[in-house]
């Protein structure tokens, strides 16, 4: 168990030497990660915030923004980035395809900020019209970033997302997902929002998701972070219930561990720019499904290492950490 937990031969991994050193942690014994752990990622996230965007492309070259979900993300997130990036688009030639990309990225992530997380309901008829708006200058863009550089799998996760958001419908999104897993068939990013678009609350039917995320784990390597698939369907089918206990069985617990033992704790897993969301996302599902046992190594790998996603799902999400941490 303890050559598990520590590495190989027993020994804990060893030192990155870009992570970013560790906050205070709050009285609950946790703290929000910031900039994905990261050195680097918090020097690109700072030259972004400045609109610099010669520097935003000298921090961009330890990283492949054209398969880094979460770097991209870290750019997507960043507000006033649509600001200046129209400029980079425009003006920088030799670089158009990375600022299309970034550009494209921001413009969903603005355009679901002007809709607001509301019930589809409660969204006024100008929130519909400038999240629209903002899509489809994403699509344009996302489009011109794939055509440009043909080997990306981003553009395509990126178009995922705004086909659900403007309910493209299933042959539509079909074909983004079979473009992306083209160029990346272990692409973790594609098969999650892959699960999250079978749901029923965006046309699936119950089970599709888990059926879909189970194939994907079959074929994962061990190792490789696309065992986080298991965890992630399990969440969304909790998201789907209205039940807090529906994962609470031995069936779910077993696979959880399972999957977990096979991909985050398994020895060939690499930890790169912010693995600790790997590590959150098996935290909670293994936390709502009661486990009592890899839910204690994952939460001590963390080291209090917060990530909002998948915890927002959660009422007081930063709380429902802390309590299952010390519960752990």
């Amino acid at each position: 168990m303890f050559g598990k937990l520590l590495g190989r031969s027993g020994e804990r991994p060893a030192a990155d030497p870009y992570a970013l050193p560790v906050p205070r942690r709050q009285k609950n014994g946790m703290y929000t990660l910031r900039a994905l752990g990261d050195v680097r990622v918090l020097a690109l996230v700072e030259a972004a915030d400045a609109g610099d965007w010669a520097a935003v492309k000298a921090a961009l070259v330890p990283f492949d923004l054209g398969h880094d979900h979460q770097v991209l993300g870290q750019l997507a997130d960043l507000d006033g980035v649509q600001d200046w990036i129209g400029r980079a688009v425009a003006e920088d030639e030799e670089h158009r395809a990375t600022a299309l990309l970034i550009s494209g990225a921001r413009h969903i992530n603005w355009g679901w900020e002007a809709r607001t997380a509301e019930r589809a309901v409660n969204v006024t008829q100008e929130q519909w019209r400038v999240f629209h708006e903002r899509l489809h200058i994403a699509e344009e863009q996302l489009f011109e970033a794939a055509e440009l550089r043909p080997e990306w799998v981003t553009p395509w996760r990126q178009l995922l997302t705004s086909g659900r958001g403007m309910s493209l419908g299933n042959a539509i999104n079909e074909t983004r997902r079979d473009a992306a897993l083209r160029r990346d068939p272990l692409d973790l990013g594609v098969h999650g929002d892959w699960v999250a678009q079978l749901q029923p609350r965006w046309g699936g039917e119950p089970g599709q998701a888990m059926a879909f995320a189970r194939d994907a784990f079959a074929r994962a390597p061990q190792g490789h972070r696309l065992g986080c698939v298991i965890a992630i369907a399990h969440i969304e089918d909790w998201v789907e219930t209205d039940r807090m206990d529906s994962l609470e069985t031995p069936a779910i617990q077993v696979e959880l561990r399972n999957a977990a033992d096979h991909s985050i704790l398994h020895p060939a897993y690499m930890r790169r720019p912010g693995w600790q969301q790997d590590f959150n996302t098996f935290a909670m599902a293994l936390s709502l499904a009661g486990e009592r046992h890899t839910v204690r190594r994952v939460f001590q790998a963390l080291d209090g290492a917060y990530t909002g996603y998948p915890w927002t799902y959660l009422a007081h999400p930063e709380k429902q950490f802390a309590r299952w941490q010390r519960s752990s």
